[in-house]
């Protein structure tokens, strides 16, 4: 997912992102589970014909636009999920539960050992650091796992068509049509998102034209394919392209002074005198990592985490503090590093993470399963909950309290 895309593929915490809900929360990916049908659409159809003259005037040719428009058609589905997107708004806490989850970490850990050889050699090359790298794996596709299988000319197309966002989806489309006639994948292989992202990382065409780089050398920068290689070259080389700096966190989870000023903290407030202010990193002094702000997600009682250069080369990626959070929380935690020291302070319902994760843990065993204890409410959860309270004759809300957690 990157910063030039619109918020309609960008993933939970105040992106508008299209979710799938595992277990008790929702996973971070963008990546449709299931194909959506195509149906005939007479307008649809006057507007390819409408269309290839415009695109052909942009440098597509006859025959690539022909043989990927043989196979397409239009997805109504498309159009449903661009009008009808839901707007999560979960609070950091939850996100970074979601982006480091127990499954996602294992994996993660995992596909790291086993890519390792690979992303030391992207590292060499590219100067982006394999479990960095492997953290945007992680949060666009799960590791490869939901990279979409909605065929990205149908998709972008009926979005051109639809014409909300007319002029970007046409640009879009222009873009994947190229891709095609340059030969780096087929249109029955180029799947995605039904917004158009595509492949292990999410990139959009215009992205993809911009920053992806044939790493295996055989003439194609394919990102589709079961092998990550290509798709993980060309995350290090957006970073890259974009400023990453090697060796220097993207920010790091600090201990505040008493009686500190909250008025210095915030994005855009940079400073290097950190230290000399009693800000002290929770394993013990500050690096020398250059200037940084200070930003506090969860209020004065929450983590505090100091943010360094590296925090906006990942909001070039996508423009959203939550998820260059995650990534950041995710490729530290790859990497080795514990969970985070502070706790978020309790949420509307007076519940603590740790009592979300209690709850989840008690309807499992009380024959309600959450699929999940990682403290995140989500739809599973919130299912289990309904179905507790209507067994016991109470008002059915799904939602979590204090006083079920006793009840339990």
């Amino acid at each position: 997912m990157h910063s030039t895309r619109r918020s309609f593929t960008l993933g939970l915490a105040m992106l508008g992102l299209s979710a799938c809900v595992r277990g008790g929360a929702q996973s971070v990916t963008i990546a449709s589970q299931s194909s959506l049908p195509m149906v005939p659409d007479a307008g649809f159809d006057a507007w390819v014909q409408g269309f290839r003259p415009r695109a052909l005037a942009r440098g597509v040719s006859a025959t690539t636009f022909d043989t990927a428009f043989r196979a397409s058609g239009f997805i109504p589905g498309v159009i449903d999920k661009d009008r009808n997107q839901t707007e999560f708004t979960r609070t950091t806490e939850d996100y970074l539960a979601i982006a480091a989850s127990d499954e996602r970490l294992a994996m993660g850990r995992q596909k790291l050992a086993q890519q390792m050889a690979i992303l030391r050699a992207i590292e060499a090359r590219y100067g982006v650091e394999p479990h960095v790298v492997a953290a945007f794996w992680g949060l666009e596709s799960f590791f490869g796992t939901r990279r979409g299988t909605v065929p990205t000319i149908s998709a972008l197309a009926t979005l051109a068509y639809e014409g909300r966002r007319a002029s970007f989806f046409e640009q879009q489309l222009v873009a994947a049509l190229k891709i095609l006639q340059n030969g780096d994948t087929t249109p029955q292989a180029m799947l995605g998102s039904w917004a158009g992202a595509m492949g292990h990382t999410q990139f959009i065409p215009t992205s993809y034209q911009a920053f992806a780089v044939d790493f295996t050398g055989d003439g194609r920068r394919d990102i589709w394919s079961e092998d990550p290689t290509d798709a993980l070259a060309s995350t290090a080389a957006y970073l890259a392209r974009n400023g990453w700096t090697r060796g220097q966190p993207w920010g790091q989870e600090v201990v505040l002074p008493a009686g500190f000023n909250l008025g210095l903290a915030g994005r855009g407030k940079g400073r290097s005198d950190w230290a000399d202010l009693g800000v002290r990193g929770v394993n013990g002094a500050l690096g020398n990592h250059g200037a940084a702000s200070l930003l506090l997600p969860g209020g004065s009682k929450g983590p505090a985490f100091l943010l360094y250069h590296n925090f906006n080369v990942i909001l070039r990626y996508n423009n959203a503090e939550n998820y260059a959070l995650g990534i950041g929380y995710l490729s530290d935690r790859l990497n080795g590093a514990g969970p985070l020291r502070a706790a978020f302070g309790p949420d509307a319902q007076g519940m603590t993470l740790s009592d979300r994760q209690e709850l989840q843990r008690r309807l499992t065993a009380a024959g309600y399963d959450t699929q999940g204890s990682d403290g995140v409410i989500g739809s599973k959860t919130s299912a289990a909950i309904s179905e507790f309270q209507r067994a016991r004759g109470l008002a059915v809300t799904g939602q979590p309290s204090l006083a079920l957690l006793r009840m339990l």
